[in-house]
């Protein structure tokens, strides 16, 4: 298969094959309009001489290697009041970075119901509990090796799982299919609809999953390189990304109808409270985008793009200890706000 550590994505166009182009895009490449705001200069990876905590692969390794980065278990960011997170502006303007065809409304973006919205689950449970997949599991980094896997965005599934399932217990089904890849080459025209009929299909099969996360990485100019430090290690940053079936021409996209847009909207925000209260630099603001993706199909569904294919694959890798640990604290019940 052919991984592309160069390609630069644009989920605007590539989104669902079914949206009316004509009418609702506009050229706004997603990766320039939050470059602005996220770039760093780039680096030589040379220069990068932290631990790679991503390559530890067995459960023990990685254990250790989570608990290097998360030593401490207290805040060191910020902690917004709910009187702040009730306003609907401030919300908007401080945590979201909104693509130009489409719009956050007042409706849609209700910051007071959604943090405190309920998203814990049982963790006793013995069957699947969180599923990850990868839309684009073609995607690469600087230093992915053509035919390894473990060096792509499906190798940082990889860790993330391992993570999730020796640190903290969960249940976790990984789906390694290839979605975008046909015929021997690259072909993401469709493939978030190959997607959604085999996340669908593996739902059904298992209903005790309640988390679906499609894990990517994102596409930037080659002079934008987003790294983080978290206790002496060198990570990328990560962007929780929402599709909200909604664009400034059409108003509601009606095909594209999504009745978990709610809770989608609630957990990313959630989640990014709790990743500005932990691990402060970490995370890049929320990324609001016109369509759906496959985030319809759970409440507890998240797009989650980790790093760039300018970062290393070590370096997103060690992202997914601080998003482990997030998601962890989300799926426990804890809330990241004073009253």
């Amino acid at each position: 298969s052919a991984m592309l550590p160069g390609n630069n994505d644009d989920y605007i166009m590539l989104a669902d094959n079914a949206c009316d182009y004509e009418n609702i895009y506009e050229t706004s490449d997603k990766a320039e309009e939050t470059s602005k705001k996220e770039s760093v200069p780039v680096k030589d990876t040379d220069e990068v001489t932290t631990p790679a905590l991503g390559e530890a692969d067995t459960g023990s390794d990685t254990d250790t290697a989570v608990q290097n980065v998360i030593q401490r278990k207290e805040i060191t960011g910020t902690v917004y009041n709910k009187t702040e997170l009730s306003d609907y502006g401030f919300v908007h303007n401080h945590f979201y970075t909104i693509t130009s065809i489409t719009e956050l409304t007042e409706s849609i973006l209700r910051p007071d119901d959604f943090i405190n919205r309920n998203l814990a689950i049982d963790k006793s449970s013995r069957q699947p509990q969180i599923l990850i997949f990868h839309t684009h599991s073609q995607e690469g980094f600087v230093d992915t090796v053509e035919g390894d896997t473990s060096t792509t965005i499906v190798g940082v599934g990889d860790y993330l799982t391992d993570i999730l399932t020796n640190t903290y217990g969960y249940n976790v089904y990984h789906d390694t299919s290839v979605y975008d890849y046909v015929d021997g080459k690259l072909d993401r025209s469709k493939a978030y609809t190959y997607a959604e009929e085999n996340v669908a299909k593996i739902l059904e099969e298992n209903p005790s999953i309640e988390v679906v996360i499609d894990l990517h990485r994102d596409g930037v100019p080659d002079t934008t390189r987003l790294v983080t430090e978290e206790n002496g290690v060198t990570m990328s940053k990560v962007m929780f990304f929402n599709g909200i079936s909604y664009s400034k021409a059409k108003g509601d996209i009606g095909y594209l109808y999504n009745a978990n847009r709610d809770d989608n909207l609630a957990m990313s925000l959630q989640m990014y409270l709790l990743g500005e209260a932990y691990y402060p630099g970490l995370l890049r603001n929320i990324y609001i985008n016109a369509y759906r993706y496959c985030l319809h199909m759970k409440g507890r569904s998240m797009l989650i793009e980790a790093g760039a294919q300018t970062n290393t694959s070590t370096e997103v890798k060690n992202a997914m200890i601080p998003v482990a640990d997030m998601l962890d604290r989300l799926l426990r019940g804890e809330k990241a706000y004073t009253q």
